[in-house]
């Protein structure tokens, strides 16, 4: 029989068990499951593994040694090199975020865990390191097997920031080849400068790493296609510190020739003759020759090739303006090679270029390390976790209530973004009930109730509702917790904690009046609407079968003369006085509202003086406001002519405001039965606030 695969191993570090238990269930099917407590046990797991683990879940808050300290032991020992590491974590300070990167972390899951992306970021992590440490493995051999050892190991990581750099794929070959053939001119011209015919090898391969500094540049300055600011500019240029510092940082070799000679190409392959150059001013042979050589070379390079910011430049033109300093300006003897050779330059560059031998096996190794999906896995991934703690934020704002998530074991309280700030409390709480600033907020005896009451829910019935008194503010304020406690699987089961969220009851019972409001009143006027008018007409005259209503429908004549002349703002000032006159006089239980528009409706419960109440009315809206002198046009429907349906009278009253309309306007009329014949044969039953 076959024998079987051996399963890959991952680390679950979280001090609550439910969680490490959560982990295990969605992986267990696929990994072999390691788990640790805390950081201690961790760190001994990492040791007792050493070179067996695929991959750590890394909790962040822990007692003792937490998330930080375990990533710092790793980096410490070299483990974070061989073991990816996935943070847990509720924690959205981005300072934590930024921390856990710089220490090598590779990704984050937030809780609640959800299985489909906890699964899918584990098989992407571990993919990934692996491809990248079978990557390493078949460098490692190719540069072991070639003769040019140093020559690829140079020609890998030069091109990983070329590739970066978005150049024509041939830039560090070019500085090679071109660093070569300047140097061989300079010897025949001068012996100046103690240059063995052996150092020329050794200087044109350090000078494959002169822009090794750039990795550490952000690709939206490197690659960026206009002219940089002055700050961006700044920017670029701590790319040549950048190199140096990177070949002072070798854990071995650093003191070789090759790596001393990188150093110094490095950091001063942008000095200039004239001491105008960066990144230390360097003037004259104070520069070293190779550095000097090396700047010139890149300077013909990046005229004669593609780039983000410019076309190439041909040969001839390059030159020109090289010797004529437009570029800066350069050893006098180095332009003179220039100057005597520049007929056959670029020829013998071409030949040189073709005879060069190239490893097909490492160009194809750079390729695929420097794919873009490998080099901005990291990036991705932030801008997505960002993208989530962005959207959990904003609801939780737009709710505008205090969510968190509870655990017993530890005791530890997570409160949303919003709710934090909303209370003045951190967003992660160890031992709640002895935080004495949640203690400042909510009453010992109240804490201690809530957490009983969800202690004794069951997993049947998880759910609790608890209101009390907290302080806000500096003031006592209702509020209401909903909780669903959780519990594990077990037999029997266990309490682990609870999730839920606090609602302020006075702001809710506000926002809920303020709902109505809006739902019932008109937005201009603060009358009611026609819609919360009829029904409350309806049930009025449901609840009072023995009276009698009127419904008066009623607009202001010429309005539209009045937003012509003066405007639709003085037009909203005109409605907005009507509204104020209507409840100046109108009765406590009238119901005035605004139809739409310019017109308007009361609804009243009369007696015997109807005619009265109407007159009334009807000329204490009329009269001046400001320079426009307000008329009104008004019918009335009564349930004794009509009947007690809403529409019947509303329509009656239509119909009685229409007669006045085609009368003449500026009167109020009753709706009579005889309205509903053609209105050529109606002549107006109303003329001077009286019925016939």
């Amino acid at each position: 029989m076959e024998q079987r695969r051996k399963r890959q191993k991952i680390l679950i570090v979280d001090d609550a068990e439910m969680n490490r238990a959560i982990l295990s269930v969605m992986l267990a099917k696929d990994y072999e499951i390691i788990e640790a407590e805390n950081g201690v046990q961790a760190i001994a797991a990492l040791q007792k593994h050493e070179g067996e683990l695929s991959l750590m879940l890394l909790d962040i808050v822990m007692p003792g040694i937490d998330g930080f300290g375990v990533l710092e032991e790793m980096n410490t020992q070299g483990w974070i090199e061989d073991v990816p590491v996935i943070m847990i974590s509720s924690e959205s300070d981005s300072a934590n975020i930024e921390r856990a990167y710089k220490l090598g972390c590779t990704d984050f899951i937030g809780r609640p865990f959800d299985e489909m992306i906890v699964q899918r970021r584990v098989i992407n992590t571990i993919f990934l390191y692996t491809k990248q440490k079978n990557l390493t493995e078949q460098l490692a051999q190719q540069i072991q097997e070639t003769e040019r050892q140093n020559t690829l190991m140079v020609d890998v990581l030069s091109h990983i920031v070329e590739f970066r750099n978005g150049e024509s794929g041939t830039h560090v070959l070019h500085i090679r080849v071109l660093t070569d053939l300047l140097l061989r001119k300079l010897l025949a011209k001068t012996d100046q400068y103690k240059i063995a015919p052996g150092d020329i090898l050794m200087i044109s391969t350090a000078a494959a790493l002169h822009d090794i500094g750039k990795i550490a540049i952000p690709e939206e300055i490197l690659n960026k296609p206009g002219r940089l600011t002055p700050e961006e500019f700044a920017v670029m240029k701590t790319h040549t510190i950048e190199g140096a510092r990177m070949m002072d940082a070798l854990p071995m070799h650093r003191d070789e020739p090759l790596m001393l000679m990188a150093h110094d190409i490095c950091r001063w392959h942008h000095e200039r003759w004239d001491g105008r150059g960066y990144p230390d001013g360097l003037a004259g042979d104070e520069i070293p020759i190779a550095a000097q050589v090396v700047a010139l070379a890149d300077v013909y390079d990046a005229l004669t090739s593609q780039r983000v910011y410019k076309p190439p430049y041909p040969h001839d033109r390059a030159v020109e303006m090289i010797l004529a300093g437009e570029c800066g300006t350069f050893n006098p003897l180095l332009l003179e090679c220039l100057k005597e050779h520049a007929a056959t330059l670029a020829a013998e560059l071409e030949d040189a270029l073709e005879n060069y031998f190239a490893p097909k096996k490492s160009q194809r190794l750079v390729q695929e390390v420097s794919r873009q999906e490998y080099v901005t896995a990291s990036d991705r991934t932030l801008r997505l976790l960002e993208h989530e703690r962005m959207k959990y934020s904003f609801f939780a704002a737009m709710s505008q209530e205090l969510q968190f998530e509870y655990t017993a074991e530890p005791p530890l309280v997570t409160i949303s973004s919003w709710g934090a700030k909303r209370m003045g409390l951190d967003e992660v709480l160890m031992n709640p009930r002895d935080n004495h600033a949640v203690r400042a907020i909510l009453r010992d005896t109240d804490l201690e109730e809530l957490a009983a009451e969800l202690h004794d829910t069951t997993p049947e019935n998880p759910v609790v509702e608890f209101e009390c008194r907290m302080n806000v503010d500096g003031e006592a304020r209702w509020t209401r917790f909903i909780a669903r406690a959780t519990w594990t699987s077990d037999e029997p089961p266990r309490y682990m904690g609870a999730i839920g969220k606090v609602i302020d009851i006075h702001d809710m019972r506000t926002r809920m009046s303020n709902l109505e409001q809006m739902a019932s009143h008109d937005a201009l006027c603060n009358l009611y609407n026609l819609a919360f008018a009829r029904r409350l007409t309806e049930q009025r005259m449901e609840e009072r079968h023995a009276s009698h209503f009127a419904l008066i429908l009623f607009d202001l004549d010429h309005f539209k003369a009045a937003n012509d002349t003066y405007g639709h703002l003085f037009g909203n000032d005109v409605l907005m006085h009507i509204a104020d006159k209507l409840r100046t006089n109108v009765r406590g239980d009238d119901i005035a509202a605004r139809a739409g528009g310019d017109e308007f409706l009361v609804s009243l419960e009369y007696c015997e003086n109807i005619d009265l109440a109407v007159n009334r009315l009807f000329h204490a809206l009329t009269g001046q406001f400001r320079d426009f002198t307000i008329s009104i046009s008004m019918g009335v429907a009564l349930t004794e002519t009509v009947g007690r349906d809403f529409d019947a009278l509303f329509h009656a009253a239509d119909q009685a405001l229409y007669t006045v309309k085609h009368g003449g306007r500026g009167r109020f009329c009753f709706y009579e039965p005889r309205m509903r014949s053609a209105l050529s044969e109606i002549t107006p039953i109303e003329s001077d606030g009286h019925r016939e």
